[in-house]
């Protein structure tokens, strides 16, 4: 069928890679056109055989999950990747996230689970095991906020940003009133206004923001 989704298996272990082969055939839709038991071959695979989606174990000798999606974009492979674990690390998750994946399924949910991702993934959607979701939302919830505070940088003024600069080179109030011959007391009143604007709260916040922005915060 000319519209089955052709997919990749790439897992050091032969014993899951046959299992999982029969679970992914058992789906009409779906077709797996090849099996790697580590990044390296699975890249000269992924160019040869031109799959839609690729399902990878995170972990692998030689090249893992997390490097194999790396090397995928460096070299603009057009394909959808979702990395299969036995990690509920949200941590990992994370990693696996922004390194690329479109997908994250548990390996003990696999048979449940690795059939509605691929064919998501192949849909240009992503899909999480249903167990971790509390993972995609707390994902969702902190990309919110960084987006939050990044969009509040263009609230602030030319003065405010250049403090800002000057307080990511641990430059004191009275150090940054001498550079921008203010008052320290006006420095300490901007730095107020720039946490209220970027609704940043406690001691550290401010100095850990510039550090994060200090390329956002270049003229």
């Amino acid at each position: 069928m000319s519209d089955e989704i052709k997919t990749l298996i790439v897992d050091d272990h032969p014993i899951f890679r046959k299992g999982l082969r029969q679970v992914i055939e058992s789906d009409a839709k779906l077709k797996v056109i090849g099996e790697a038991e580590n990044g390296i071959s699975a890249l000269e695979l992924i160019e040869n055989l031109k799959p839609d989606v690729v399902v990878a174990d995170v972990n692998m000798p030689q090249m893992g999950g997390l490097e194999l999606a790396r090397k995928i974009r460096e070299k603009n492979l057009p394909v959808a990747l979702v990395f299969l674990t036995m990690h509920k690390d949200e941590t990992m998750f994370n990693a696996a996230m922004d390194a690329g994946g479109c997908g994250y399924v548990l390996k003990e949910s696999a048979a449940t689970d690795i059939t509605d991702c691929i064919k998501a993934v192949a849909g240009g959607r992503h899909y999480i095991t249903p167990a971790l979701s509390d993972f995609l939302f707390n994902r969702s919830r902190k990309s919110s906020a960084f987006k939050e505070q990044t969009g509040g940088l263009d609230s602030l003024t030319r003065t405010e940003r250049r403090v800002l600069q000057l307080i990511a080179d641990d430059k004191t109030s009275r150090q940054i009133g001498e550079m921008l011959f203010i008052h320290a007391r006006t420095v300490d009143n901007h730095r107020t206004n720039i946490s209220r604007k970027l609704n940043l709260h406690g001691s550290h916040a401010l100095l850990r923001f510039a550090l994060k922005h200090q390329s956002e915060l270049a003229d």
